[in-house]
């Protein structure tokens, strides 16, 4: 199923994004339905440094692979 949804959005995203930017957005959604699964019907606790460090960390990330959008919109 994941596979039907991934690559028509990929040739639709490619107009848009490039390779490594859809590959980014890809991971943090990948990454953000598999926590809020595991705290909602897992209900596993997502409290330890580590969830926090990568949380954080993300979001760095994911500003240098869509800086070159953001140097192009000023």
């Amino acid at each position: 199923m994941e596979y039907c949804i991934a690559v028509p959005a990929n040739r639709l995203g490619n107009a848009v994004y490039n390779t490594a930017q859809l590959k980014t957005i890809q991971e943090i959604v990948t990454l953000l339905v598999f926590a809020g699964h595991s705290i909602l019907y897992l209900k596993e606790p997502i409290t330890t440094w580590n969830y926090a460090a990568a949380s954080f960390w993300l979001q760095p990330a994911r500003s240098l692979f869509f800086a070159d959008r953001c140097d192009a919109a000023a």
